[in-house]
């Protein structure tokens, strides 16, 4: 099987129409019995009932499966793996560029066999400009895996980040880029752009030191002259920031989204709504990370379950924009749904997280004109799962097709 940009270009392929049970079109929280879809190329050229295929289309069944846009990964590190497997630490300090790289080309291609098209990576995590070229390798054909947007190194406060614990004055490589000051946050923003950065990612807080809580590290000045400057170029900007001071100096400076957030209040949740900023939860990295440090799952669970459900209970009744992304990379590439199901467990309807990963991040990011939804014009990024999702989430774990640019990647 073909991968899109291999040598026989889609554009080339019969018409292929699918005859799903029932088709979610990213547009609404339900689905549409009897429809179906008919793909030219790359592109959708048709959705409805009873479509006429050309002469020469192929006609594929999908009986008792739900057809729906290629999901959005919202929050991934494709550079890291599980890290009850090896330790964050470990991983930027002793992996090497050429096991990270072998091992995210193989991880970008679990993800793409889950049902998910596109992923926004948001740092390598010590692995450098790396994304950039697993991007590029996908998007020419030569591995197979999401559409990526790529965030590259990060930003930091100097001397805010890790790996940490050793001699002082020793130079530690860091897992991001660190930058001082207003001129400091503007070049690295710049370098970053200049190679490949399609976005840019902020670290508002962090904490200085092993068993500290998270603080602001970088002012509000500082954010600000960043995001202005990515914006300047045309790039989003992406912001870590679990504390209600670092959310509130995000929100000031015009980031695009706020990633974690775990002390949002009312206020700023509403803040966001209405200045149009996403919320991106990442419910899933603490399930992972309280459950390899021994929680069994029993309730109450441990603070960092306990408040990052908060938030997300706030902002959803606030009415913030919600990113669909789990951190992934803290815990398997390819078990991405983990992030969905425990949205849907807090909450949310199954339709709306549904929505959240497909057209709501695709509106987040930018893309909404070209994927996150089924309808006549949208790049044929579609995925058939078996059973109903916008009722239950879980049928996402039973995914038996992925098509990518009009061509079919699984099965294989």
């Amino acid at each position: 099987m073909l991968l899109a940009g291999a040598a026989a270009s889609p554009s080339l392929a019969a018409p292929i129409l699918l005859r799903p049970a029932a088709v979610f079109d990213g547009l609404g929280e339900t689905t549409h019995a009897g429809w179906q879809v008919l793909i030219e190329g790359e592109k959708i050229i048709a959705v409805g009932p009873a479509l006429t295929a050309p002469a020469d289309a192929q006609v594929i069944e999908l009986p008792r499966q739900t057809l729906m846009p290629g999901m959005i990964e919202g929050h991934g590190h494709l550079f890291l793996h599980p890290y009850n497997e090896t330790s964050w630490n470990d991983q930027v300090l002793h992996e090497s560029l050429a096991l990270r790289t072998a091992r995210a080309t193989a991880q970008a291609r679990a993800t793409l066999m889950a049902g998910f098209t596109t992923e926004r990576d948001l740092g390598t995590e010590g692995a450098g400009f790396a994304d950039v070229g697993l991007r590029d390798a996908i998007a020419q054909g030569i591995v197979p895996g999401p559409r990526m947007l790529v965030a590259t190194k990060a930003i930091v406060a100097e001397g805010a980040y890790g790996p940490k614990g050793f001699e002082p004055g020793i130079a530690v490589p860091q897992g991001a880029q660190e930058a001082s000051g207003i001129e400091g946050m503007v070049r690295a923003v710049r370098q970053q752009i200049a190679a490949g950065a399609d976005l840019i990612k902020l670290y508002a807080d962090y904490h200085y030191q092993g068993g500290e809580n998270s603080r602001p590290t970088l002012s509000a000045d500082e954010i600000g002259a960043a995001v202005k400057t990515a914006h300047d170029a045309g790039r989003p900007v992406a912001v870590h920031a679990n504390t209600a001071e670092g959310m509130a100096r995000a929100i000031a400076a015009g980031a695009d989204t706020i990633e974690h957030g775990d002390e949002g209040t009312p206020a700023l949740f509403k803040a966001m709504r209405d200045k149009g900023i996403g919320y991106c939860p990442t419910l899933a990295a603490g399930d992972a990370i309280a459950r390899y440090r021994g929680w069994n799952g029993r309730e109450p669970g441990p603070a960092m379950v306990t408040d990052s459900r908060r938030a997300f209970r706030l902002a959803l009744a606030a009415g913030t924009p919600i990113c669909m992304g789990g951190d992934v990379g803290v815990f398997a590439h390819g078990d991405n749904v983990r992030e969905m199901e425990l949205m849907q467990q807090a909450g949310m309807t199954a339709g709306k997280v549904l929505l959240a990963a497909t057209s709501g991040n695709a509106g987040l990011f930018g893309i909404g004109d070209r994927l996150g939804s089924v309808k006549p014009g949208m790049l044929a990024d579609l995925i058939a799962v078996e059973g109903d999702p916008s009722t239950n989430i879980a049928a996402l774990r039973k995914v038996r097709m992925v098509m990518k640019g009009g061509v079919i990647v699984k099965p294989e």
